[in-house]
């Protein structure tokens, strides 16, 4: 019989890598610790260390990894950054110019009316207190003047995306600016008819909506047609208003037996009024609800008309 060689473990192998990950995919924080990571020399060791005094001044810090391999702190803006160049580490304070640095520790971008920066060569000796003082007042800084606000990390991106996203989107304006909202009954879609009227239009939808409450308390409100109704159960609609581009159209249904009949329209019932956004006589068209609201109204197959 014979017999099938068995393979045999070659102790030398080296157990499968875990797939390393895309730095597409990575956060911030990080590529820092990528970067620091492959830095095995004494430039390194200050770029951690740089990097722990200040998460130990300002734990709220935000990192960013910006311009292709730069670490950058911010807080209400970006106030610092640091880089491992060949011979050096370089600290660059985005505001520096307006610090206080009584122990002179900057030595680079002196002549400047901006950023200050703190050149490190290997050997160099910084007194580490120090150091931190001037981290807090360019974090202080930041907390007390309007600087221009980074526009954050990747995964602050991530999650205003996010937000976007989960965010309702708003109603497509159909001709004439009419808010596209989709039939539903109750106040919330009229609200939201209301809230998409453009410019002035809206102010006027709103004053409408609470004359029309106002002036009828027991009022049924609905969206049909892209447009607010207002109705009384058992009788019907009796207004409703519609967006046009100069104007917002006010429909009564039953106009023609209003008292006086509004100007608008040749139906043989509705009449209308048209609303700028300087025009509306609230005396009037609440006479004109009063009317309505006791008149048989529109009946559809939602609201029982008699």
């Amino acid at each position: 019989m014979t017999k099938t060689p068995s393979k045999k473990s070659n102790p030398a192998a080296k157990p499968p890598r875990e797939p390393s990950k895309s730095p597409d995919l990575m956060g911030a924080s990080e590529r820092i610790d990528r970067h620091i990571a492959g830095l095995t020399d004494w430039r390194g060791e200050w770029m951690a260390e740089i990097r722990r005094i200040v998460h130990e001044v300002d734990p709220g810090v935000v990192e960013e990894w910006k311009w292709k391999g730069t670490p950058v702190w911010s807080h209400e803006g970006m106030y610092a950054h640091a880089n491992a160049f060949k011979d050096k580490v370089k600290i660059t304070f985005l505001h520096g110019a307006q610090l206080r640095d009584p122990k002179k520790l900057f030595n680079n971008g002196l002549d400047g009316n901006k950023w200050r920066a703190i050149d490190i060569y290997q050997g160099d000796k910084i007194n580490k207190t120090d150091l931190k003082a001037l981290f807090r007042e360019a974090m202080a800084y930041n907390t007390t003047h309007s600087v221009p606000k980074s526009k954050g990390s990747r995964e602050s991106l991530l999650k205003k995306t996010e937000a976007k996203k989960s965010a309702p989107k708003k109603p497509k304006l159909l001709s004439g600016g009419n808010p596209q909202i989709a039939k539903a009954e109750g106040d919330a879609p009229v609200q939201a008819y209301i809230d998409a009227m453009p410019g002035w239009k809206s102010d006027v939808g709103r004053r409408l909506d609470a004359l029309i409450m106002k002036t009828v308390p027991k009022a049924r409100k609905a969206v049909k047609w892209n447009s607010p109704f207002y109705g009384i159960d058992g009788q019907g609609w009796f207004v409703s208003f519609h967006t046009f581009t100069k104007a917002v159209k006010v429909t009564f249904f039953q106009g023609t037996s209003l008292n006086p009949v509004p100007p608008g329209g040749q139906a043989k019932e509705a009449r209308w009024i048209d609303v700028h956004e300087d025009d509306l006589d609230e005396a009037q068209l609440k006479k004109w609800l009063k009317q309505a609201a006791k008149l048989p109204g529109w009946a559809t197959s939602d609201i029982a008309g008699s």
